[in-house]
């Protein structure tokens, strides 16, 4: 054995491209590690927080007023904790909520995602609350659809749309 075939033992010839090009040594095994943090998904862009209810009066809101024309007619739509208040930055932002737990056994509807548009600030609410204190505090209608109404208090996931 001669120190040249020691010497390069472990080392493979170039490579070459699909244009015939020599490859630097080494990127032919780096290139599976390349592609599969292309083909990855994205990082998930979702928050956790919690979750209460708020019931009627919902006007005025701290975004529009009374203006009635603001609630969707499907009426999914929430006020923002302080967390996402945003000194109002957050008006007319809409959510994807998910509920995610509860101190309460099997309070979350499987598998049920809503999406919510931000109308008010919680700490302004006309309404009280089922909890204060939440990241964000959804109608009746919306956390209705995401759990039972028994429970005043959800872990959520939400994610802006």
């Amino acid at each position: 054995m001669s120190y040249q075939t020691v010497f390069t033992c472990g080392l493979s010839a170039p490579s070459t491209s699909p244009m015939g090009k020599s490859l630097p040594l080494g990127l032919p095994n780096l290139l599976p590690w390349l592609l599969s943090f292309l083909l990855l998904p994205p990082p998930s862009l979702a928050d956790v927080g919690t979750a209460s209810f708020y019931g009627p009066p919902y006007l005025p809101t701290a975004c529009y007023g009374s203006d009635e024309g603001q609630f969707p007619a499907n009426s999914l739509y929430a006020a923002s904790g302080e967390g996402i208040w945003d000194n109002g930055a957050s008006c007319g932002r809409e959510y994807l909520v998910r509920c995610l737990s509860s101190a309460t056994p099997d309070a979350c509807v499987e598998g049920q995602t809503i999406q919510v548009v931000i109308l008010d600030h919680a700490a302004t609410l006309n309404s009280i609350p089922s909890t204060n204190g939440t990241t964000m505090v959804l109608s009746t209608t919306a956390f209705g659809m995401i759990t039972q109404q028994s429970v005043e208090l959800i872990n959520i996931e939400f994610t802006p749309v």
